[in-house]
């Protein structure tokens, strides 16, 4: 008897190959996580940077907190103006170099905070609050509370979101 090529006698089961394991990955793959793994090392690099450098703005927000404590007492509130007056300069001079900032007085001083700050309170008399309260206290035992509590919410405003990039 000679087999037909044809039976299906003949024929077998299909075998299936074992599957792909996961483990090892291809070397690609080892690439791929290597490249993922330096990318998240360059953001947590980043984001201790960026950290690093806006130390001076939550030591200033908290000298801010502090001054701003002293201005429910009206005894106290020429003192808190100006400490918030001497917390701008302070600040600007730990951002800008010293020849731009330091010499900076009256209306070239509150134009310097509008020009850096992302408001224009200042130049608008409360920049001339805050520094008349460095020198007459008098003057400001007198003032409403608003006209003080909106100093004070510029100053803060001011500490959190005045820009860095750039000369001013």
């Amino acid at each position: 008897m000679t087999p037909d090529p044809t039976s299906l006698d003949l024929l077998h089961d299909v075998v299936v190959p074992a599957p792909v394991p996961w483990w090892p990955p291809a070397p690609g793959w080892y690439w791929v996580l290597g490249f993922l793994l330096v990318l998240l090392l360059a953001l947590v690099f980043r984001a201790v940077l960026h950290w690093q450098h806006n130390r001076y703005r939550r030591e200033a927000l908290a000298e801010w907190a502090r001054n701003e404590a002293l201005l429910a007492d009206r005894q106290h509130r020429a003192t808190a103006l100006a400490g918030f007056a001497e917390l701008l300069k302070r600040t600007a001079l730990s951002v800008w170099p010293r020849g731009e900032v330091a010499s900076l007085t009256g209306s070239s001083w509150s134009a310097f905070l509008d020009r850096t700050g992302t408001t224009t309170g200042f130049s608008g008399g409360l920049g001339a609050l805050l520094e008349n309260a460095a020198y007459d206290p008098r003057g400001v035992a007198d003032l409403e509370d608003s006209k003080v509590r909106e100093a004070a919410e510029l100053v803060r405003h001011w500490l959190k979101n005045h820009r860095t990039g750039g000369p001013a």
